[in-house]
């Protein structure tokens, strides 16, 4: 092998580079056999290096390549391959990615890889009668004749001129085309050429229909219609439902279309709740009880419930309940039979008045009517906004002390996920170990239901009572959920990750709440009416008093305790007039905009948009093919609201805003201090005692 090379060949077969390979000759001189030719004006000589003195791998790889230059089928191609600027097709294993073709391909590319070895072999051999030697090499290696060994030979050399060029261009390791090249091209996804326009658009206008996607209809029903449309067209053949089945797959699959058919089977609704992309919270950034979450949940368990006309029925118990957004503590827990207005304010004040409780600055509350009615927000359901209210129609949540609410949009339980997460771990760690468990409310699928006879156990006394159910639900909050930990908080990287620790050892946002006697006169109904000249007239019960007689005529505001009608406190322009008596019933009972938020809902609309524009395009209508065709066409676990005798220790309260508390609740005149009615009793006792004395 009496051959010399340039240096920088040399350095490409050896796969080093040309400096690293300069200098390993220059201290190893005595190993490679050197050749130095003199150039003119004076420029340092071309150095040549024999290929005999390169390593083993390095000379076989020029053999190769002098293998290549040989073929006269293959020599015009490998100069046109090798030209900095060249129109010729380039072919497919250059722009296929390895790593997915082996993932996809293992077994073709195992293969290759010995057939490699076989091309290599036959390279190597350099004896006489070559033609006879690749018909015996043939047949023995492959079990084929010579002209698929030079078929194979042919694509191999191929294969090592793109290397050659891809190396030199951009330094990398291609020696995977000697592999590529001899393993079969992967099929081209979507070609169906089969399928003309015209079927492809029929199959995507039945199958992408509104109603036949919301039916859930089948291929077979899909390649029946097609058939119908074929012979009002006069189609002379259509493609055979295995292809059409796969030609819907591919749709599915590979174009993307699956959510755009699930749009159309679904609707926007069912879109946004399944497929439509969501964001994480960051509930870091907020401190403990600066926003707490409410929502209602309805046990999937029965319990005993006592009417109160006597009767005892079976119930599924309602839980209203608050979730501080940054631990995932529970406050404000009230278990009833059902959830109204003046149930989510007991579990406002049980929330403020309980251990550890406060007033949370704001409140994420659920679309309901319970959460969202005017004595509740001060406004109307319909206007969502954050508008200035007088004070006397500010509502609940802001004479509470509560700066402001904000409400998740109907149908979007996502926006509110830590209630609805706490829910879920309710089911699956606290109803399920009830022996009255029926099933998951809310499942899709009939095995999610379990079968029991709960009026059997309603008769035999098997169901707890809505008492005894609240004491084992508050030992299961109480004792385990709070302080286990929660997987959450985990996520969140947070230094304590049980609600418990984390409720009682993170930053706080603080808020003193107002005098439980203030409290007391907002759980008092509101109500506007017409004072007659017998009085106010309310449930069929008249109220009088003096003072109430210069308003006749007139409409005033009053409250009043619904649980104790013997009183009506009577206001007039936010001020206390006086008190109005029923004589009839005193002888009865004398009571977060972000700008990571606006890039979310951002994305989300352009999700919408496209898969709405996906779905359209579908939809185009079949007459548009053919106009001859016709298309398709009472309480648990309630709180003490007053204040009375045995509080060890006095509570910070902040003084409420209110014109009703400022002006005094039970107030009279400043010249009249005292009761008229509490005088008029005083001096008839003083007689009493003076006449028993005498």
């Amino acid at each position: 092998m009496d051959e010399y090379i340039m240096l920088d060949y040399a350095a490409r077969l050896e796969n080093v580079e040309y400096n690293a390979f300069r200098k390993r000759v220059q201290r190893e001189r005595e190993k490679y056999c050197i050749r130095t030719k003199k150039r003119d004006y004076g420029f340092k000589p071309l150095v040549y290096i024999a290929v005999d003195s390169l390593s083993p791998p390095a000379r076989q790889k020029w053999k190769e390549e002098q293998k290549l230059k040989e073929l006269t089928e293959v020599k015009g191609l490998t100069e046109e391959i090798n030209k900095e600027h060249n129109d010729i097709e380039r072919p497919w294993y250059v722009d296929t990615d390895i790593d997915w073709y082996i993932d996809t391909w293992n077994k073709n590319y195992n293969k290759a890889i010995e057939l490699r070895k076989i091309i290599k072999g036959f390279l190597s051999y350099e004896d006489k009668d070559k033609t006879r030697f690749a018909d015996d090499y043939a047949m023995k290696y492959l079990g084929k004749g010579q002209r698929t060994l030079y078929r194979y030979t042919k694509a191999y050399l191929e294969a090592v001129a793109w290397r050659n060029k891809l190396e030199k261009e951009t330094g990398g390791e291609y020696e995977f085309f000697e592999i590529l090249c001899l393993c079969r091209k992967p099929k081209e996804l979507g070609n169906f050429p089969s399928f003309s326009e015209e079927v492809k658009t029929v199959i995507k206008n039945i199958w992408f229909n509104k109603d036949f996607a919301s039916n859930l209809g089948t291929i077979e029903m899909l390649y029946e219609k097609l058939q119908a449309v074929s012979n009002v067209n006069g189609w002379d053949k259509i493609p055979s439902y295995a292809s059409v089945a796969r030609y819907l797959n591919y749709l599915m699959n590979d174009e993307g279309m699956r959510n755009a058919y699930y749009l159309a089977s679904k609707g926007m609704r069912n879109y946004k709740n399944k497929t439509m992309v969501k964001a994480s919270r960051d509930t870091s950034s907020v401190a403990v009880m600066e926003i707490a979450m409410g929502d209602e949940h309805t046990f999937d368990c029965w319990v005993s419930y006592k009417q109160p006309n006597g009767n005892v029925i079976a119930i599924k118990p309602r839980l209203v309940a608050w979730v501080d957004i940054r631990s995932r503590y529970i406050l404000g827990d009230i278990i009833c039979k059902n959830a109204n207005s003046d149930i989510l304010k007991q579990s406002l004040l049980k929330m403020m008045y309980q251990p550890n409780g406060g007033v949370p600055k704001y409140v994420y509350i659920d679309n309901g009517k319970d959460y969202t009615a005017k004595t509740m927000t001060g406004r109307n359901r319909n206007d969502r906004g954050g508008m200035d209210f007088d004070e006397e129609v500010k509502g609940f949540y802001r004479s509470i002390g509560i700066e402001d609410d904000h409400r998740a949009l109907p149908y979007e339980p996502w926006s509110k996920g830590q209630i609805e997460r706490f829910f879920g771990t309710v089911c699956n760690g606290f109803t399920r170990w009830l022996k009255s468990y029926t099933g998951t409310l809310t499942g899709s699928k009939t095995s999610d239901k379990v079968d029991k006879n709960i009026r059997d156990m309603l008769e035999k006394g098997k169901l707890l009572t809505i008492e005894e159910f609240y004491i084992k639900w508050s030992e299961w909050l109480n004792n385990v959920y709070v302080k286990r930990e929660h997987g959450g908080l985990r996520k969140a990287g947070e230094a304590w990750n049980t609600p418990l620790a984390m409720f009682t050892k993170a930053e706080r946002y603080i808020k003193a709440a107002p005098p439980k006697s203030y409290a007391t006169i907002l759980m008092m109904k509101s109500e506007n009416v017409l004072v007659r000249n017998i009085g106010i007239v309310r449930k069929g019960f008249e109220y009088r008093s003096d003072e109430l007689c210069d308003y006749i005529g007139q409409r005033v505001d009053i409250k009043f305790d619904p649980d104790d009608m013997a009183t009506l406190y009577i206001f007039k322009n936010g001020k206390k007039v006086c008190e109005a008596y029923s004589q009839e019933l005193l002888q009865i009972a004398p009571k977060v905009t972000q700008k990571a938020l606006e890039e979310h809902i951002k994305m989300q609309k352009r999700q919408i948009s496209r898969d709405r524009e996906r779905l359209s395009e579908t939809q185009i209508p079949l007459e548009d093919i053919n106009a001859d065709y016709v298309g398709f066409s009472s309480v648990t676990g309630g709180i003490d609201l007053m204040i009375g005798k045995g509080e060890k220790k006095a509570k910070v309260v902040s003084l409420p805003d209110s014109k009703t508390y400022r002006d005094g609740f039970r107030k009279k005149n400043n010249e009249q201090a005292e009761s008229e009615y509490i005088n008029n009793n005083a001096l008839e006792a003083l007689r009493k005692l003076k006449a028993i004395s005498e």
